[in-house]
């Protein structure tokens, strides 16, 4: 009977279907920036700064602490009349520091743009960062339908490698075809291996950053997109000049140098000391009390401050310089993104109709063929070739066209307006 029960429950178990790995979860584009920027380790780092920017702010506009001066002695008083007296001699003074005017507030607006420089440069990373995630996604698009192609064309290789040494061909024509075939599949599989690595490559830096293990599953849904066209140069660079982070980093840290000479022309007048304080003394039955108002403020004798307002206005010209290099900088990579992302484009129009799909049949017309005698070696191998350099052609004006296209919209300070999303027409 245990026997009869053993044997039934070990055909259960093995009625049991396997479990099937649960298939990976898909994530869109906008749903990976979204994860991307939730999860940057990087942005941990600029969120620290603002906080303590504003930590700065908070203590920037505060007066100067009061100072307390106690004195504690003894006083001895001789005469010829009498003996000598000793007694007891202190006095207290406490003195609030009060700044020239206009002095706090010019420090405050100093860190109101350390707070704006840093809120600035975590916005210019995460733009930078949403950036970067399209372009890899798509990049990986570009990767992998490249790898398809060449895993397509070396499998029809390797299949008619194996059918031709099946027949056992007689004579060197047969012989050099099979090495023919032979050779070109292992071009196709280098290139295939290659389009894999890239892929991989591109999953590992996504993985980067989003802050997960480099190993951890990712499958990114790549949408069919559409290219616009571009907006005037003058709008361009109209655009760059109001929008583009640098600049607007560039402009914030000059109107910030402004408010350090405002600050140091300002410190060249003295800090007043101003406050009350209380000395007694008291030798034998006498005791001597004085009350008053203690007034101090430094001569400028060494240093009047000049010295630092030649700084802070050097620093301003450094800024303004900077910010002049920076927008020529700028009106440069814009024009270089212009020309790329035009000439890529122009490409792309030109082969309208010609599109992946064409050579890709051509290349299965061909092999059908040349297994029925109807087409030459030559032939057969080099519609394989230009099928592969087709795909391999088409994708990287995309992929170029595309980073151009997203270069633009960083640069401009402009998202979403030259690549958009497909939309089909409906019927």
């Amino acid at each position: 009977m245990a026997r009869f029960i053993l044997i039934v429950f070990i055909l259960l178990v093995l009625s049991v279907p396997a479990c099937a790995e649960p298939p990976q979860p898909q994530r869109s584009i906008d749903a990976l920036i979204k994860e991307v920027l939730a999860r940057n380790p990087e942005i941990a780092f600029y969120q620290a700064e603002i906080d303590a920017a504003r930590a700065g702010r908070s203590v920037a506009g505060r007066m100067s602490n009061p100072e307390l001066s106690v004195e504690l002695g003894r006083k001895r008083v001789t005469s010829p009349e009498s003996a000598a007296a000793e007694g007891l001699a202190y006095a207290v003074s406490i003195s609030q520091p009060i700044e020239w005017p206009g002095r706090l507030g010019l420090r405050k607006a100093i860190a109101n743009r350390d707070i704006r420089l840093a809120e600035l440069g975590l916005e210019r990373f995460k733009f930078h960062l949403a950036s970067k995630v399209r372009v890899i996604a798509y990049r990986l698009a570009s990767q992998q339908e490249i790898s398809v192609a060449a895993n397509e064309v070396a499998d029809r290789y390797s299949d008619l490698k194996a059918v031709m040494v099946q027949r056992e061909p007689a004579g060197i024509a047969p012989q050099l075809e099979v090495r023919t075939i032979e050779a070109a599949a292992i071009i196709a599989q280098s290139r295939a291996a290659k389009a894999d690595i890239e892929v991989q490559k591109g999953l590992l830096e996504l993985n980067r950053l989003i802050g997960a293990r480099a190993d951890s599953p990712l499958v990114v849904v790549r949408p069919p997109f559409v290219l616009a066209d571009l907006p005037s140069t003058e709008m361009l660079f109209w655009n760059a000049s109001e929008n583009n982070y640098d600049l607007r980093i560039r402009r914030s840290e000059l109107e910030q140098q402004g408010f350090k000479v405002k600050l140091a022309k300002n410190e060249r007048y003295p800090t007043f000391t101003v406050g009350p304080f209380l000395s007694q003394e008291r030798a034998s039955n006498e005791k001597e009390t004085v009350v008053g108002v203690n007034f101090s403020v430094p001569v400028p004798v060494w240093n009047d401050g000049k010295a630092n307002v030649s700084i802070a206005q050097s620093r301003q010209m450094q800024a303004l310089a900077t910010l002049h290099a920076a927008q020529r900088d700028i009106e440069k990579q814009v024009m270089e993104s212009v020309i790329l992302f035009k000439s890529q484009q122009k490409r792309l129009n030109l082969w309208k109709g010609q599109g992946v799909a064409k050579f890709r049949e051509a290349a299965s017309l061909a092999d059908r063929h040349y297994r029925l005698g109807a087409v030459p070696i030559a032939t057969y191998v080099e519609l394989q070739d230009k099928y592969l350099e087709a795909v391999e052609a088409i994708n990287e004006a995309q992929a170029q066209a595309l980073e151009a296209a997203l270069s633009l919209e960083e640069l401009t300070g402009t998202p979403t307006t030259i690549v958009q999303p497909f939309k089909q027409k409906a019927d």
